[in-house]
This record gives structure tokens, sequence and C-alpha cells, in this order.
């Protein structure tokens, strides 16, 4: 057995443990905004966060479910077909143990959508903002308002989160932008990332179906590993 699969396995039978607990999702604050469990709960599912602000929340319609599909079949943790989509006021937010934030253009929460985001976050959510270009100056407007005590940091290539599945040597470059290099920046609460933002990468766009944006298929791996990477971090870090 290679030393990666021995590293490998552990996790995943954690992640299937917590499933058939029926963990996983942040533990809502009261009781009354605790969703009903359904059948689904033994499948993991992330969720799309709709947003206010004329910013195109909805972009890369496929990669999402590419990234459930791939996930499953690299891991062996059932996945659910499709993304959920979210806004901050939904009784189903404490549902998902993930949300993932893109776009090209303005977020604009209020302060209650601020504090719900923050509350879900510090209960143990993750969220995954992936720059598609033009997200930027907003989205840092927004972790200003969320945690004004405590601003973006660089995540670099040591931290665990590049090494949850796959041991890579940091953040892929998938498409060009303006050239920057790719950087992971985050918050960490307590010992744990609650956010993770990648800028200048454009993980979603390699995502997404081979058609759309006609990248090699080594570029595309190169996502789908650091997709795999997010999750589960996310799931393995509550």
């Amino acid at each position: 057995m290679r030393r990666a699969d021995r590293v490998r396995q552990p996790l995943i039978a954690a992640v299937l443990a917590m499933l058939a607990l029926g963990a996983g999702a942040p533990a809502a604050p009261d009781a009354a905004q605790r969703p009903e469990t359904s059948g689904d709960e033994a499948e993991i599912r992330v969720a799309r966060l709709r947003y206010p602000g004329g910013g195109d929340w909805y972009c890369n319609p496929s990669s999402l479910p590419n990234w459930l599909e791939e996930f499953r079949r690299r891991t062996g943790v059932p996945t659910a077909a499709t993304e959920a989509v979210v806004s901050l006021d939904s009784e189903d937010l404490y549902r998902y143990p993930l949300l993932y934030l893109s776009g090209h253009g303005r977020i604009a929460l209020d302060d209650l959508e601020v504090g719900e985001l923050r509350r879900w976050l510090d209960a143990g959510g993750f969220l995954w903002a992936d720059d598609n270009y033009g997200l930027d100056p907003s989205f840092r407007e927004l972790i200003a308002q969320l945690y004004p005590e405590q601003p973006l940091e660089a995540i670099g290539s040591d931290h665990p989160i590049y090494a949850a599945f796959y041991d890579l040597p940091g953040l892929p470059k998938i498409h060009v932008h303006d050239g920057d290099p790719a950087q992971g920046f985050g918050i960490q609460r307590d010992g744990r990332l609650v956010l993770f933002y990648t800028w200048s990468s454009d993980i979603g766009d390699g995502l997404e179906d081979p058609d759309v944006h006609g990248d090699p298929p080594e570029v595309r791996e190169a996502a789908a590993r650091m997709a795999c990477n997010i999750l589960m971090y996310a799931l393995t870090h509550p």
C-alpha cells in the first residue's frame, strides 16, 4: 500500500463514520433553527451562496456538480448529484458543512446577513470563496464587515488544507487573469480555518465541463485535486 493511501484511508473512514452518525453540518444556535432531517443526510452536499448586490453568484453552473462527482469518485464518500442553493436567511443553512461563494461582481450583505454568516462559521461552517475575476474588492469589503478585528491572512503552502487529501505544493494557477500568482487567503478562528479565499486562481473554472474553457487535462486535474482537498478539510475540521 502506498503511503498516500495509508494516510487517506483513515480520513475517509472518519468521514463515513460521521455520516453514519448524522453529523457534519454546523450546529444550529437554537432548536428553532434546526432543520428537519431527511433521507439524503447520508450524502455530502455543499451549498452555493445566493448573495445580493448584483454579482453573478450563479456562475460556472457545471463546476459544483463536477466537484461533488469527483470527490465521490476519488474518495468513495457518497455525495449528492447537485449542490444546494441557499441565502443567509434560509432555514436550510445549517444543513450544509460548506458554503461556496463565487462570481465576478458585487456582494452586498446587510447587517443581519453578515451576523448570520458569522454565527454559521463560528458554529462549525466553512466558507470557500473562489474569485472568478472581479470579485476581490467586494469580497474584501465583506471580510472587513464579517471579522473587523481579524483581517484576511495569507495561507501558505504548509497549511493542512494543501495536504487534506492530496499533497499539493500550494494553490494551483488555473487561469491567467492579470498574471498574478495564485494565492490563498483565510480567516482562522481558535486554530481552525473557517474561511478560505482562492484568488487569482479560478478553481471553479477548472472544474467546469471540459468544453466550457478548453483547459488541458493537467489543469483540470490540478483544480479537481485542490477542490477535493478543500472539501475534505471542511469535513474533517468542523
